[in-house]
């Protein structure tokens, strides 16, 4: 461990670099010169990615949280890039993400002034991270540290706040650096277990769903083979389809945007529900409609490592302080419950998720259904696949299937901008892995800027732009409510193709669907980023329902 006297940028690199940090997202700024000359000392070990703008970098270390467990970090400065960051830290908090925000901050001396580019962290960040605190002595740094890390990884993981006044970074201390944060995890009880097998032994039709963080291979794993082991049907929480494999038998589908209807009525319909990891918040639930509040009309058992979130909003009849993996390990000494009855419902709903996988006619020239469908069969197993919001994204969770975790990185927070730079950060942890991004023409100018990134990196991913010339989710509410009352919704892009190429990307234009496979292939051996601008009929706003089919609906009614 390092004693020697240091400035506090250095102990800060040099405490990153004793908890295992490799990769750094980041926006340079004035205020953590500091921190940037001790990260070229680490340049060997620790990787800093220059970003075009922070809620791209914010993002990126968000998704690194979601590929790898450990806490992306994000590195920013003063008022305006903690305000540009706070979207990917927004999204850490409510996917339960590990991530941890520096922002670097006005001297200690000028504190309380509104100085220039002034904000009080503490404040700002209090409602959307788990702990926020600023860091006056340098000789405090690795306790802070030390603390930052066991926050977000403890418990339910979640974003951490540190605060870097400018002074404070210059500043020399004599202190050594803290051994790596051991992170706390929960577990069941085993009369836990016990009681879960007897509620399964009365159970006519029960039903496991899995999703939330803190997910590994092993406890993927883990759970598939005890669905597989009692033919329990498994759905998956919104965004998180890679939790299982979803060519597997007792897969029964997502509950998210635009859900199988059936899927729905299995949930309403069972009398045990199994809930590993998720929330079950607003979008799984179908706006908390499917289970009753504070009281579910099924028996619920909910295992979630955050002790606070038990009892929230459902009160469950067991409820588990857990983390998925100590439940995994837990649940595979579980023995098997008989269960002869089950083996037929779950191969019905299988039944029905593969039946609510066939792509529709749509409008226009362009299938995206179709586009997808052929997404998922060429691209290999390990593809990543990720994407910020919009109705487009409802595509790609219904015809494209996930096989291994991780997999899939979509903001369960539903904030736009966030897919490109997310494939950023997967190609950057998996080189070896294909990357697609699905961006909607306004996702993807969110952040479409990052496409920078990924070509100053030589980063090869792919980015699929579904180009409406609307905000098609907002468009679709807007004729839902307001029918014929279209204001604010429409958008004038640009060539998209010709702006990837501007950047020195691989750049082709999708106008029919048959198009597709080969600008696909070419898209994959081009040896550089690549862009494929997928021109799509506005009438085709939904995989189930054109744009008139929704407003004269609305008109009707």
């Amino acid at each position: 461990m390092t004693i020697s006297n240091r400035m506090g940028g250095k102990i800060l690199a040099d405490g990153l670099k004793a908890q295992g940090v490799e990769l750094i997202f980041g926006v340079p700024g004035e205020s953590y010169l500091a921190l940037l000359d001790g990260l070229y000392d680490q340049r060997e070990t620790i990787r800093f990615i220059t970003c075009r703008q922070e809620g791209g970098a914010a993002n990126m270390a968000e998704a690194y949280g979601k590929l790898t467990g450990q806490p992306g970090i994000c590195v920013v400065t003063r008022g305006p890039g903690a305000a540009n960051a706070s979207i990917g830290l927004h999204t850490a908090f409510q996917d339960s993400t590990p991530m941890l925000l520096l922002v670097g901050q006005v001297g200690r001396q000028m504190q309380d002034r509104e100085a220039f580019q002034e904000v009080n962290h503490g404040i700002f960040f209090s409602e959307m991270s788990k702990w926020s605190a600023e860091i006056r002595d340098p000789s405090r740094i690795p306790e802070y540290l030390n603390h930052a890390f066991h926050s977000a990884l403890s418990g339910r993981p979640g974003p951490v706040v540190l605060s870097l006044p400018e002074d404070m970074l210059r500043e020399e201390a004599e202190v050594e650096d803290a051994p790596p944060a051991i992170p706390v995890q929960p577990a069941p009880a085993p009369e836990q277990i016990k009681q879960i097998r007897e509620m399964l032994l009365e159970a006519e039709s029960p039903l496991m769903v899995l999703g939330g963080g803190g997910w590994n291979h092993e406890a993927c794993r883990i759970h598939t083979l005890f669905a597989d082991q009692q033919d329990l049907p498994v759905a998956v929480s919104f965004r998180c389809q890679d939790r299982m494999d979803n060519d597997h038998r007792c897969y029964i589908g997502d509950l998210g945007i635009g859900p199988n209807p059936k899927l729905h009525q299995l949930v309403q319909d069972s009398d045990l529900l199994i809930v590993v990891g998720a929330r079950m918040g607003e979008m799984t639930t179908g706006g908390y409609r499917l289970m009753g509040i504070p009281v579910p009309n099924q028996k619920l058992v909910h295992i979630h490592p955050g002790a606070d979130e038990l009892g929230r909003v459902y009160r469950a009849d067991l409820p588990i302080n857990a983390s998925v993996q100590q439940f995994a390990q837990a649940l595979s000494q579980l023995e098997t419950v008989p269960s002869e009855g089950w083996r037929e419902r779950t191969a019905k709903a299988r039944q029905s998720y593969e039946a609510f996988q066939q792509p529709p006619e749509a409008p226009g020239n362009v299938n995206f259904a179709d586009v997808v469908r052929h997404l998922s069969e060429a691209l290999p197993a390990d593809a990543i696949i990720t994407n910020g919001a919009g109705i487009y994204s409802s595509w790609g969770h219904r015809f494209y299937r996930f096989h291994e975790f991780p997999s899939q990185l979509g903001p369960t927070s539903g904030a736009m901008g966030y897919g490109m730079p997310a494939a950023i950060s997967a190609k950057l942890v998996f080189p070896e892995r294909e990357v697609v991004c699905l961006a909607g023409d306004g996702c993807f100018m969110m952040n479409g800027q990052e496409m920078a990134t990924a070509v100053q990196y030589g980063l090869n991913l792919i980015v699929l732009v579904i180009n409406n010339g609307m905000l098609g989710t907002i468009r679709m509410h807007q004729e839902k409510s307001y029918p014929r009352r279209v204001h604010g919704t429409a958008l004038h892009n640009p060539d998209f193709a010709a702006l990837a190429r501007a950047y020195g990307a691989f750049g082709a234009k999708v106008e029919k669907t048959s198009d597709f496979p080969d600008l696909l292939a070419e898209a994959r051996k081009a040896g550089r980023p690549a862009l494929l601008e997928v021109v799509v009929d506005p009438e085709a706003l939904t995989p189930n329902a054109s744009l008139s089919e929704i407003r004269n609906h609305a008109l009707k009614n």
